[in-house]
């Protein structure tokens, strides 16, 4: 709709319509839900990808999705969810969200590698489980490295 709607070409004006419309609304609540098979992956991805293609810039059409975007300077959707991850969870465990932190993480008691943040991984048999925002982002979470400053 985007390339329907505006009669301008310019790649600047596009893409910022792209973040400003379209984005949001794949973006929308991915905290609470991101999707954790591949291909629902693969299809809000899709809408990016396409996006891009069909962008009109010299060269642009026939690169790989991530040279088009970082010549865009744009990140990958899969990658911004997790980047939303990783900050409610910095919120949750410093208390910049009104919840009780203990009611969804538990802070590991061996610390003796990496950050003093990290967090306990409980056991899920059920992959619906594994697929919660407290699980998911557990490993990643844990593999901060040391340097990352948590004061501020």
């Amino acid at each position: 709709m985007i390339h329907r709607c505006f009669i301008s070409q310019n790649v600047t004006l596009l893409v910022r319509a792209f973040i400003t419309y379209v984005r949001p609304l794949l973006e929308y609540n991915c905290v609470v839900w991101s999707p954790g098979l591949l291909r629902d992956v693969t299809l809000i991805e899709d809408v990016q990808r396409r996006f891009t293609k069909r962008l009109r810039v010299r060269g642009l059409r026939n690169v790989s999705y991530t040279e088009r975007l970082k010549l865009l300077n744009m990140d990958t959707l899969e990658d911004r969810r997790l980047k939303f991850d990783l900050i409610y969870c910095y919120k949750f465990i410093f208390g910049l969200v009104r919840v009780n932190r203990d009611e969804f993480f538990e802070l590991a008691t061996s610390r003796t590698r990496g950050h003093p943040f990290k967090l306990y991984k409980r056991f899920s048999s059920s992959s619906a489980r594994s697929l919660f925002f407290t699980e998911r982002l557990i490993n990643c979470w844990n593999q901060l490295p040391n340097s990352v400053d948590f004061s501020s």
